[in-house]
């Protein structure tokens, strides 16, 4: 079997179960997203290739912890030899961090309003940098919203100008404000992802309610402007509703503007707790259109240096998962 069907049958399962020997070193924890306040997930290799599962103990997908991060996945009737990856914070590689764990606004799929987390000082963020500053090589950022969109900007642009002090790309995904773009480039940020999160504006709508649709599509518009080829991402759910025409029309209209899509299968929580996942075989016909779009448009998301697209954990990345 490819790569690419594997992962596929494996996002579709969504989680997996931990066997063998203890596995805590390479257990991610989330705070941000529709996996906040989960048990963790593990990153699973094979070669350059990963996934990441959520660990359930009752999932179909099994992983045997051989120690040291030697691993098998046995899943539909195949033991695959492969390997745990260390996380940095949150994925491997990479220190990602969400610098608030609340947020003012209720997006259906997001578990992170039901939770009572709270505003990380910048000197917990550059701790925690620190602590995994020998096996990184970037940083990203992520945050909901506490109080005023403006207030989390602000605090997020003072939580850059000390990470500057590492001297890593650093990637920014936010909840925006019309001068986000500017205020980034200008602090040194080398990506950013502002997310339309639903195919149609009628779904973003319903599924985000008080968020403003037409501003995340300027604020993309000015990012790659600022940003350049291949330096801005928007993530899109799989499975809140669209059609696989309506995505299509999405996955079209954000790489003519120059944007890198991520598509991301829906993780059935909060507001869709119950909703099943995408099917592989869907998500194999959407990253057909996908690595279509992209090829047309000249863009190419294996240059990533930060965040989703450089990961490459949750998601079917053209470029990447060939």
């Amino acid at each position: 079997m490819q790569w690419k069907d594997l992962k596929a049958r494996l996002l579709s399962a969504g989680s997996a179960r931990i066997s063998g020997e203890p596995a805590d070193d390479f257990i991610a924890k989330s705070t941000a997203g529709p996996g906040a306040g989960g048990k963790g997930s593990v990153f699973f290799a094979m070669g350059s290739h990963r996934v990441k599962l959520a660990i359930n103990p009752s999932s179909p997908v099994e992983i045997a912890h051989r120690g040291s991060g030697v691993a098998d996945l046995y899943f539909e009737d195949q033991q695959i030899p492969g390997r745990l990856i260390q996380p940095g914070l949150h994925c491997p590689d990479q220190a990602f961090i969400t610098v608030t764990e609340s947020c003012i606004f209720s997006c259906r799929y997001c578990s992170v309003p039901s939770l009572s987390g709270k505003r990380k000082t910048i000197e917990e963020i550059m701790n925690l940098v620190e602590s995994v500053r020998h096996r990184v090589s970037a940083i990203s950022l992520t945050s909901g919203v506490a109080g005023s969109i403006e207030d989390e900007e602000a605090y997020v642009c003072e939580v850059i100008r000390h990470l500057s002090f590492f001297d890593l790309p650093i990637g920014v995904s936010i909840y925006p404000t019309d001068q986000t773009p500017d205020k980034l480039l200008a602090l040194g940020v080398a990506e950013v992802k502002f997310n339309i999160e639903a195919a149609t504006q009628e779904l973003f709508a319903a599924i985000c309610p008080g968020l403003d649709y037409d501003l995340l599509w300027r604020v993309l518009d000015r990012s790659v402007e600022l940003f350049g080829k291949n330096r801005v991402f928007s993530n899109v759910i799989i499975g809140l509703g669209e059609t696989d025409a309506e995505m299509e029309t999405c996955i079209n209209k954000l790489t003519s503007h120059g944007v890198i899509p991520v598509l991301r299968p829906l993780n059935p929580v909060a507001g869709f707790t119950g909703t099943p996942r995408p099917s592989a075989e869907r998500l194999k016909t959407l990253y057909t259109m996908h690595a279509r779009a992209i090829a047309a448009a000249g863009l190419d998301p294996s240059g990533a240096l930060t965040m989703c697209t450089n990961c490459a954990g949750c998601d079917l990345v053209p470029g990447r998962d060939e």
